[in-house]
């Protein structure tokens, strides 16, 4: 395993370069739009996984998570949970145990997307822990992004309506970045597996 630096201050991360995804994004909304992200996801080895909900500002406001997204090796799949109806495609995605999904705080989100629809996830690594095993202390994507990838990832998009229909530019690269990043510091984790 790589050896990693324990930790970084926040004044050194602020130095770091932003990054932010730059490939494709596929804004997932309609059933013919999942077909076509479960088939090229389905050839995947690893994914990055995040998801994202309506930001809530009040005591005892809560909502179900609005997004999902999926990093490949050449493309993010961003799925709009309100629009798609049909959650069937959990058990095809998240249910398949061949296909590692790597994210931080994964029990968590697992555990919103279950309240939507029932299904067995598989294949999932939680960052945090590979992080720990690595001697790393800061577990947050953040943190990571800058001790074990050498840059900074902006959460300036982070509390804001996911649950609309029409994502915004700064919206769709945030949420992709997010994922993209989830795979990258999971193959660096891991020493480079491919």
């Amino acid at each position: 395993m790589p050896v990693f630096q324990a930790a970084i201050s926040r004044d050194e991360i602020n130095l770091l370069p932003i990054f932010r995804y730059g490939g494709p994004i596929h804004l997932v909304r309609d059933a013919r739009g999942a077909r076509e992200a479960i088939a090229a996801l389905g050839r995947e080895r690893v994914l990055g996984f995040d998801t994202e909900t309506r930001a809530a500002f009040r005591k005892g406001e809560s909502y179900p998570p609005a997004l999902v997204q999926l990093a490949g090796s050449a493309a993010v799949y961003l799925f709009q949970l309100q629009l798609l109806r049909d959650h069937r495609w959990f058990d095809l995605v998240l249910g398949d145990g061949g296909v590692v999904k790597a994210g931080v705080n994964v029990a968590r989100d697992l555990e919103d997307l279950r309240g939507l629809r029932r299904f067995t996830p598989a294949g999932f690594v939680e960052l945090a822990m590979m992080s720990d095993e690595a001697g790393i202390a800061m577990n947050g994507i953040r943190g990571m992004a800058a001790v074990v990838l050498g840059c900074r990832v902006s959460k300036g998009a982070q509390r804001t309506n996911w649950a609309s229909p029409d994502l915004s530019p700064a919206q769709l690269v945030y949420a992709a970045t997010d994922a993209w990043i989830c795979r990258e510091l999971y193959l660096k984790l891991a020493g480079g597996v491919r």
